[in-house]
């Protein structure tokens, strides 16, 4: 089954905000067997929506719509769906009485706006909201199926996952995809390449390996079709026999930070982090775990000089004799944090990301990472690349891991 995604609002042609719902709805399509062909984003103009929703549904069996469902004038999607299908806007009692009560619970009374959006296209299937005023819609012609759904991520999500990917699971119940994704970590993605190249030529039709390099490693996605399904984890447990000797995590979510916090849970341990180059990057990756706050106190993003001193009491003399990026400075910087916020441990980076700023003692790409722990502080030095995109990600994947090191190292 072919799809078309079609993102609705002037605000993501600005740059005013970012498309996640695409990448949500096309990775729920992929789960379910759908092969999405085309991903548009177009203005909350009438013309133009007709044109695309045209354009859609002639190319594809299934189409789903975000956006230009809220109460303002410019929201006109229903309306233009309406007209598309060839049906009449009606009003919903129920609808009306679910936003009738949810503004009532925040304290707000019904007016003209919010009661348009309780007028529904008469022919369509309604998804009721349970998160928002702006209801889903389901259309049917021909075979083929148009579903429009709010632009506010998480309304749009819940739709997803409580009516229309069970929807279209019974619809279309001959559909069959699944995939299992590995982290490969401190390996390029060519070495990685070649490293499996005689087992991915021995992939039988209906499997497929795709390589998705980030800073500090490479995801690898193997893909099952059809019949194959039944035989994905047997190629996937192929796969890891085959990446024997490599550090890799299994799953989409899984990760150097949540290794990090199952140790820290089952060690009772807590940690903090003293960030200069990486600018927060660390704290970020370790509070996306859900459940962080067991292990995770706090941060200081320290990147000015005068702030290592003063807040974390790294040495002046040191500073000036050293210089930031250095083994004595992110020694006292992890000592420092660990002090400051009382945990058993703090990490520390002081790094050259880039593009400017690099010597030839200490080019680009020069970052030093500090652990301090229960028994010892620790310091290592690394030399990454010249994208200050990359530097940051590698030096956060690498102190997640020498953290990891140091708890696993005993004697502490």
């Amino acid at each position: 089954m072919k799809a078309i995604i079609i993102t609705i609002g002037d605000e993501i042609l600005l740059g005013q905000i970012l498309d996640t719902n695409s990448q949500y709805i096309s990775k729920q399509l992929t789960r379910l067997g759908a092969e999405v062909i085309d991903i548009l984003s177009i203005a909350d103009d009438r013309e133009e929506i007709c044109h695309w929703v045209d354009y859609a549904m002639k190319r594809a069996e299934l189409v789903i719509v975000t956006g230009g469902l809220g109460p303002t004038k410019d929201d006109v999607t229903k309306k233009v769906l309406a007209d598309y299908f060839n049906t009449r806007l009606v009003m919903n009692e129920e609808v009306l009485k679910w936003i009738e009560k949810l503004l009532e619970n925040g304290g707000m009374s019904m007016n003209e706006a919010n009661r348009g959006q309780a007028l529904q296209p008469e022919s369509a299937k309604i998804l009721f909201n349970r998160k928002g005023t702006a209801s889903g819609m389901w259309f049917e012609r021909d075979g083929k199926v148009l579903v429009s759904l709010p632009g506010v991520p998480f309304e749009m999500e819940d739709l997803m996952m409580q009516s229309v990917v069970p929807g279209l699971q019974h619809l279309f119940p001959h559909l069959q995809l699944d995939y299992r994704m590995l982290k490969v970590y401190d390996i390029p993605e060519s070495e990685l390449a070649i490293r499996l190249s005689q087992w991915e030529e021995t992939l039988p039709e209906g499997f497929s390996l795709a390589y998705l390099p980030s800073p500090g490693f490479v995801m690898l996605r193997l893909t099952a079709k059809g019949k194959q399904v039944y035989n994905l984890d047997a190629r996937f447990d192929g796969l890891k026999e085959t990446l024997e000797g490599l550090h890799y995590t299994e799953g989409e979510n899984g990760g150097t930070e949540r290794e990090l916090g199952e140790l820290l849970l089952m060690k009772g341990r807590t940690i903090a982090t003293a960030e200069s180059c990486t600018g927060g990057n660390i704290a970020a990756q370790l509070t996306s775990i859900a459940g962080a706050s067991a292990y995770f106190r706090g941060s200081v993003v320290a990147y000015a000089n005068d702030v290592k001193e003063r807040v974390l009491g790294v040495s002046r003399e040191d500073l000036e004799q050293f210089g930031a990026v250095s083994e004595p400075v992110v020694r006292q910087m992890a000592e420092g944090v660990r002090r400051l916020i009382g945990t058993d441990y703090g990490v520390s980076t002081s790094g050259i990301a880039g593009p400017t700023g690099g010597t030839p003692e200490k080019p680009i790409g020069t970052v030093w990472i500090g652990v301090a722990g229960p028994g010892r502080t620790v310091a290592r030095k690394f030399t990454f690349s010249f994208t200050r995109e990359r530097n940051i990600g590698k030096a956060t994947v690498k102190a997640i891991e020498l953290v990891i090191e140091e708890i696993r190292g005993g004697n502490r």
